[in-house]
């Protein structure tokens, strides 16, 4: 694989609302791509922060989580949570072919945000909701729906990551290496299961920006069964511009009461301008204090380390 280090200044993320449910998720980084529009919680925008939500991100399990004006339907959708688990697990086998696990449930305005992780191939988390009607305390379970794009996005990281799979193993292996060789984390598993969406690991989540992903994607949706060479050389035909594939690696200081440490940023920075065999995308870090807020699933603060003018890495 051939590299190319060239830097771009992008600014990513524009806030999007939710809409059906009135859901404004306040914990949400979006971005809109020809694919549809896909809502990353957490990361890449400044939110003001409550410090008694403030938690280690190594205790951080993704309890806590909360969207806006969700208590009372919170209340709801507990009383109700096997018909949710079930009406869900319809929806995704129903409409995106994929069998789920649900991992998390949390209450907003109308309607409850489902959390879910495909089981095998292609693996991904994603979220759909289902409309509460809050004076009658009932649950519209043949009314599940997802929002436009979100999904969409997610099943991408999945056959992506399929398609790449020499290269996303390398990929894994960098981060791991990367928080063994320096004083840095990521976020949980559990925190990932609970809170994120689309193709989302504790190190890092990706984000297409394409048509090609959703051709990609209707070739899934017709026929399951394709190898993991079709979809590899799928792509490599129809090929797409490396920027098209955003590749987000977040992290955290490993330490308490330290800020984002600068230098540490500079020196990953490099690293991951050397390494060879990386999957094809445009690279971005992130690097946080070692807070997490738990209510917003987001380690964004005034401190956090993004420097946009240098940390979009090409990797062709």
């Amino acid at each position: 694989m051939r590299t190319n280090n060239k830097i771009l200044a992008l600014s990513l993320g524009i806030t999007v609302m939710l809409t059906g449910c009135n859901m404004v998720p306040n914990n949400t980084k979006s971005t809109e791509a020809k694919t549809g529009t896909e809502v990353h919680p957490g990361e890449n925008q400044e939110i003001a922060m409550n410090t008694e939500n403030l938690v280690s991100v190594q205790d951080y399990n993704g309890e806590g989580y909360a969207l806006r004006d969700g208590e009372e339907t919170d209340k709801i959708a507990e009383a109700n949570r096997e018909d949710i688990e079930v009406a869900v697990k319809k929806f995704f086998s129903e409409k995106y072919k994929t069998e789920v696990i649900v991992h998390n449930l949390v209450g907003a305005v109308d309607g409850v945000s489902v959390f879910v992780e495909s089981l095998g191939e292609p693996h991904f988390h994603a979220f759909a909701i289902v409309p509460i009607d809050v004076k009658s305390k009932t649950v519209n379970t043949d009314g599940v729906w997802s929002q436009e794009g979100q999904v969409e996005n997610a099943l991408s990281g999945g056959l992506y990551a399929m398609a790449y799979e020499k290269e996303m193993a390398t990929l894994d292996s960098f981060v791991n290496n990367i928080a063994k060789e320096y004083p840095v984390v990521g976020k949980t598993k559990e925190a990932v299961d609970k809170t994120d969406s689309g193709y989302s690991t504790p190190f890092y989540y990706l984000n297409f920006f394409t048509d090609v992903f959703g051709q990609l994607n209707s070739m899934y949706l017709e026929n399951q069964n394709l190898s993991k060479e079709q979809l590899r050389s799928f792509l490599d035909e129809n090929k797409f511009e490396t920027e098209a594939v955003k590749i987000t690696i977040n992290l955290f200081m490993k330490e308490s009461n330290v800020d984002p440490d600068k230098e540490i940023y500079s020196k990953i920075v490099s690293e991951i301008e050397g390494m060879e065999g990386l999957p094809r995308g445009a690279y971005t870090l992130l690097l946080h204090d070692n807070l997490i807020n738990s209510k917003y699933g987001s380690g964004s603060k005034n401190n956090s380390i993004e420097e946009t003018t240098i940390n979009e890495i090409i990797k062709e």
